[in-house]
């Protein structure tokens, strides 16, 4: 049977749930140009559907009541914006906690003490993910983290499958021994189109979202000290907690909705 030789982690919402931190990014970078705009939680949850700060503002644009003209105009902004939004995500991050959702790190250093390399298939851009992976895991990410793959880095940002296809490919790992993690339906499409056994665990921006083309749906990965529910423990043998047993079992199960569970 095929051991699992990578786990691979999407990084906003599903290492960290940074969309806060995001949104405020955004909407102070908006008040910079003077564009008037603000992303309510509301809307930003729904802007989510698309992947990428600039194809989100975009998508933003498109829907304004305003002539042709103005669009243009607008559009013609957006990578001066992104690129200031950017810088304020990296000062507000800084001086925020990045704190790994529950069970990851347990999982994470499971899979270092088992030879598991760790890849990261990111949906910011390069500049973004450095601030979230040194802050979330301080001086020892690069030994914690073996490769990161970045948008900016692939021609097609998910649901295509591009990233994942990437982060194979520079982990030197085939797509039959590794699973992925993701918080979105986007990131989830672009795992299964890459082949790959998909957990998702939604976060609070995504739990609208349709994720059943996952394996399996958790609403966290766990811990000993923040334990999964009763019924989702026992779906998984009864462990509190996804660890790499589950895991193995789950790659060798493989098959549409082999185990999935409800994220409740």
């Amino acid at each position: 049977m095929t051991e699992v030789a990578a786990l691979l982690f999407d990084v906003d919402g599903t290492l960290v749930d940074t969309e806060e931190i995001h949104r405020q990014a955004f909407n102070q970078a908006f008040l910079t140009f003077g564009l008037g705009w603000e992303w309510a939680p509301d809307l930003y949850a729904d802007l989510l559907a698309v992947s990428g700060g600039v194809e989100r503002m975009a998508a933003h644009i498109d829907r304004l009541d305003t002539t042709s003209t103005e669009k243009t105009r607008l559009r013609q902004l957006v990578p001066s914006v992104h690129r200031e939004k950017t810088r304020i995500y990296g000062e507000l991050l800084s001086s925020s906690a990045a704190r790994l959702r529950p069970g990851v790190e347990r999982l994470i250093k499971d899979a270092q003490r088992a030879g598991i390399k760790v890849g990261l298939a990111a949906t910011s851009a390069a500049a973004n993910v450095q601030s979230l992976v040194a802050a979330a895991f301080g001086p020892d990410s690069r030994r914690i983290v073996t490769a990161i793959v970045c948008v900016d880095w692939v021609a097609r940002k998910k649901p295509a499958p591009d990233v994942y296809e990437l982060l194979l490919s520079t982990l030197r790992v085939h797509e039959r021994a590794a699973v992925a993690f993701e918080d979105s339906a986007n990131g989830v499409a672009a795992a299964k189109a890459a082949g790959l056994v998909t957990v998702a665990t939604p976060s609070r921006w995504t739990r609208g979202q349709d994720l059943r083309a996952a394996d399996l749906i958790l609403p966290s990965l766990g811990d000993p000290h923040d334990p999964l529910p009763p019924l989702l423990a026992a779906r998984l043998g009864g462990v509190p907690y996804l660890g790499l047993a589950q895991v193995e079992s789950l790659l060798h199960s493989r098959g549409p909705a082999a185990s999935r569970a409800a994220a409740t």
